[in-house]
């Protein structure tokens, strides 16, 4: 969804709110792989992802561990950037042919400071963030791999035509081969 018409169907805002929003933000396309933002990054722009999907990533003990998920419909800052002035751990690449829209958060926050409309929509996006990443939290200390998994299809029910094995595996906490074994328990079910 193009993120005009996201911000219309989201909040109750001025034609021209909306207008100004969406002109802060470029559109481009990007191939699969397209890597947006490094691990260690500075970066203080805003994404929008209008078609396709991404991940969030990082490293330790110099393997590839993926953060989180993003399709259509998502923004993605980098919250360490903005918000503490410290470089980001997470890198941030495309999964797949993508149309993402880009700004300068600080230009974007310009305008919320002068929309009540725009300010409960950001406090509406944070609340989600906060919401995401307590569930996150909550299904690693709580779940078991299967469930994890089970709960990673719902969120994502095409996520095994797009998304390498490696990549879920990494993103539940499990080997590839135990991956294998909870997909095969499910499957037959």
């Amino acid at each position: 969804m193009e993120l005009g018409q996201f911000l219309h169907q989201s909040i109750s805002c001025s034609k021209d709110v909306n207008m100004r929003i969406d002109s802060l933000f470029v559109r481009k396309e990007f191939n699969k792989g397209h890597q947006l933002l490094p691990v260690d990054n500075q970066s203080r722009l805003l994404f929008f992802i209008e078609s396709g999907l991404g991940r969030s990533y990082y490293f330790k003990d110099q393997k590839d561990i993926t953060h989180l998920f993003l399709g259509e419909n998502k923004f993605y800052f980098p919250i360490h950037n903005i918000f503490n002035s410290t470089a980001s751990p997470y890198a941030f690449e495309l999964l797949e042919k993508s149309v993402v829209r880009i700004a300068d958060y600080m230009e974007v926050e310009q305008h919320i400071d002068q929309s009540p409309s725009l300010q409960k929509f950001s406090r509406m996006l944070l609340a989600e963030l906060l919401k995401e990443s307590s569930d996150r939290l909550h299904s690693i200390q709580f779940q078991s791999a299967r469930e994890r998994y089970e709960s990673l299809l719902i969120s994502h029910p095409d996520i095994l035509l797009k998304v390498s094995l490696g990549h879920i595996a990494s993103y539940l906490g499990i080997t590839q081969q135990t991956l294998s074994v909870i997909r095969s328990t499910v499957k037959s079910r």
